[in-house]
C-alpha cells in the first residue's frame, strides 16, 4: 500500500515537470565554452547544487520561507545540459507562479551564476531576462562636470580672442613701417651709367640729379 502511494506521489510530481508546462522554465548551460578545460561533468551533484540554490532563492521570497530542495523538480535533462524546472507547492499539489520563481532568480541571479563559476550567457535561464547590474552613481556631481565643460569651452574661446586680437594690432603696426623701409631703400638706391655713378630723381622732394644738368644751368640761377 504504500509502495502504491509512493509511486502514485512520484507520478502527479513527474506530471507538474513537463516541456513548456505551465510555471515551468528551461535552463541551457554552456560548462565547456565558459571554463574550457577546466570544465566540469554535469552530473546528480551538480543537479541537486542547482536545486538547492533555487530552493535558496525561493526562500528570499516573502511567503515562501519553507521552499525545500525536494520542492524543486527537473525533468528533460539532455546530455548538452538543458533541462526544465519547476518549484511545486506540497501542500496544494501544484507549481508555484513563474512570476514569483522569475523574480526570485532575478534577485539571486550572481549567487546562482557563481555557484557555477558562469555567467548569464552561459547559464541560460530562457524565460527569464538577465539582470542588468545596477547603475553606479559618478563620485562627482553630473552638474560639476558639465559646468566644468562649459568653463573650458568659453576660456578657449577667450583665449582664441585674445591672440587674435594681438595678431591684428601686430599687422597694423607692421604694414606702415614696412612701408616707410621700402621707401628709404629706394630713395638710398644709386645708379651707374657710363661708368658714372647717378643719383636717382627724388621724386617726393623735386630732387635733380646733377648728372644731367647742363653747365649754363648750374650757373644761371632759375
Amino acid at each position: 500500500m504504500l509502495w502504491l502511494l509512493f509511486f502514485l506521489i512520484t507520478a502527479i510530481r513527474a506530471d507538474l515537470c513537463q516541456p513548456d508546462a505551465e510555471n515551468a522554465f528551461k535552463v541551457r548551460l554552456s560548462i565547456r565554452t565558459a571554463l574550457g578545460d577546466k570544465a566540469y561533468a554535469w552530473d546528480t551533484n551538480e543537479e541537486y547544487l542547482f536545486k538547492a540554490m533555487v530552493a535558496f532563492s525561493m526562500r528570499k521570497v516573502p511567503n515562501r520561507e519553507t521552499t525545500e530542495i525536494s520542492h524543486v523538480l527537473l525533468c528533460n535533462v539532455t546530455q548538452r545540459v538543458s533541462f526544465w524546472f519547476v518549484v511545486t507547492d506540497p501542500s496544494r499539489n501544484h507549481t508555484l507562479p513563474a512570476v514569483e520563481v522569475q523574480s526570485a532568480i532575478r534577485m539571486n541571479r550572481n549567487r546562482i551564476n557563481n555557484a557555477f563559476f558562469l555567467n548569464d550567457q552561459t547559464l541560460e535561464f530562457l524565460r527569464i531576462p538577465s539582470t542588468l547590474a545596477p547603475p553606479t552613481d559618478p563620485s562627482v556631481p553630473i552638474w560639476i562636470i558639465i559646468f566644468g565643460v562649459i568653463f573650458c569651452i568659453v576660456l578657449v574661446a577667450t583665449m582664441l580672442l585674445i591672440l587674435s586680437g594681438i595678431q591684428q594690432h601686430r599687422r597694423k603696426h607692421k604694414g606702415p613701417s614696412e612701408m616707410e623701409d621700402t621707401e628709404d631703400k629706394c630713395e638710398n638706391v644709386i645708379t651707374i651709367e657710363n661708368g658714372i655713378p647717378c643719383d636717382p630723381l627724388d621724386m617726393k622732394g623735386g630732387h635733380i640729379n646733377d648728372a644731367f644738368v647742363t653747365e649754363d644751368e648750374r650757373l644761371t640761377p632759375l
